[in-house]
């Protein structure tokens, strides 16, 4: 492995073509230069210079080494200068959420990209199980959660709330216990979990969601409405998701005497500093939401 300082002497030298002034350039004695010089060249088993006197031309290895190192030597320069920069609209951002949530970031997140072009957005939709092993295992940079981790190196901060709505087809004038009996229930990944927080809270009747008919399950975030806007059952889903359904004259949102919200949570990995490109997109999703 040819020595980065050496290296580093013996192009400076080549650049100014005087050992005297290399020496005043690298804060060394002009025999620290020569000594460097002469490391290299029993390292590699070859003169790298023709000395003629004080003055001195390079061989046809003198030639390479200089070609080749100096690039080596600009990389780095380049390097270390990518390394400290941490610049807020540059760079790749890997982030999860669960698909309601995404249908409200992931649009902005795009016009963010646009108006920076060197930022990247990276991101999945996916359930909370899933968000909390990818930041474990460093496959994303920030999460985005509907429950509080359970796993210590991943750490929780409150974001902001995401109201839970009861969606009936537009026929469905109020959202009776009987009238959600008869229409039956939409399933789909968190269904059990979103229905049980919201008709707990607002019918005496609801015990479990198997006292309804399962009339259908999507996993398909954009999805799930379809079914209900075709008159087939009823639904819960958080807001987001219902503000994205593209033909809303189809259904009805029903919002209950007693509100009912999720807690959407930002998910980091525990004692991980952030990127400043990180950061930003934080600061943005608060706004937005």
């Amino acid at each position: 492995m040819i020595n980065i300082t050496w290296l580093r002497t013996f192009c400076t030298l080549v650049d100014v073509g005087h050992f005297t002034r290399t020496a005043g350039r690298l804060y060394m004695t002009q025999s620290g230069v020569s000594q460097h010089v002469r490391e290299l060249e029993e390292q590699l088993d070859t003169e790298l210079l023709i000395r003629q006197g004080k003055q001195f031309s390079l061989t046809n290895a003198g030639e390479q080494l200089y070609r080749e190192g100096g690039e080596i030597l600009q990389r780095l320069s380049n390097l270390q200068q990518r390394i400290g920069e941490d610049p807020p609209y540059a760079g790749l951002v890997r982030l999860m959420s669960p698909g309601s949530v995404g249908l409200k970031l992931f649009p902005q997140l795009l016009t963010l990209q646009q108006q920076h072009p060197k930022l990247v957005i990276d991101y999945r939709f996916a359930p909370n199980s899933d968000i909390e092993r990818a930041l474990a295992n460093h496959e994303i940079d920030l999460g985005f959660m509907t429950n509080v981790s359970d796993d210590e190196t991943v750490s929780c901060k409150p974001m902001a709330q995401e109201a839970l709505i009861l969606v009936t087809p537009a026929t469905t004038l109020e959202p009776s216990w009987e009238k959600l009996t008869e229409l039956g229930f939409i399933d789909h990944p968190d269904g059990a979990h979103h229905a049980g927080m919201l008709l707990t809270a607002n019918y005496d009747q609801f015990q479990h969601i198997n006292d309804f008919d399962k009339k259908g399950f999507s996993n398909q975030i954009g999805l799930i409405l379809e079914p209900v806007g075709r008159g087939i059952g009823f639904t819960v889903l958080p807001a987001h998701a219902v503000a994205a359904y593209q033909k809303p004259e189809l259904i009805k949102s029903h919002h209950l005497p007693v509100a009912v919200s999720e807690t959407l949570y930002l998910a980091v990995r525990r004692q991980h500093a952030l990127s400043n490109r990180m950061h930003t997109v934080i600061d943005e999703v608060k706004r937005w939401l």
